[in-house]
């Protein structure tokens, strides 16, 4: 993932990039299932990037979204539906996944959508939340983590 800016200095962008990274992997876990018919192993996977995904859209959109989002608010709301239409068939991964043989293909494709998302997150908001956001700023998106907590284990100091 992107290292140009100096944006992953900061915890909190780390933090986000290491949850990208890690749901990036769940991502190629899940085309190897579709690839070899496995769609209980896709369903599977389904749920892993959605508890990734749960605490890193929480503190994208209680925290560092609202922060941009008068400088960028058509980005932010366009970042914030694709966050919805992905989560919409991730959630599918819970119920009837197996009577719908639709879903396979429609959770690839979604999962194209959200690789695309993470790199405007990547290359767009992050840099530009480096170069936008006030100290008080950075302070009420990392209150959000402390809240909400990650899915993805941090390396001790």
């Amino acid at each position: 993932m992107c290292e140009y800016c100096g944006c992953q200095s900061l915890t909190t962008i780390d933090e986000l990039t290491q949850e990208h990274d890690t749901v990036v992997r769940l991502i190629a876990q899940v085309r190897d299932a579709h690839r070899d018919g496995h769609v209980t192993r896709m369903a599977e996977l389904a749920r892993r990037i959605t508890a990734v995904l749960v605490p890193h859209t929480q503190v994208e959109e209680g925290g560092l979204f609202p922060a941009m989002a008068g400088e960028f608010p058509e980005q932010i709301a366009a970042l914030e539906a694709e966050h919805r239409r992905i989560e919409a068939v991730l959630a599918e991964a819970e119920g009837p996944f197996l009577a719908d043989p639709t879903w396979p293909v429609r959770l690839i494709d979604t999962l194209d959508l959200l690789r695309e998302h993470i790199l405007k997150e990547q290359d767009g908001v992050f840099p530009a939340a480096l170069a936008f956001l006030e100290p008080e700023q950075w302070e009420e998106v990392e209150a959000v983590r402390a809240r909400v907590g990650s899915a993805v284990p941090q390396p001790s100091p």
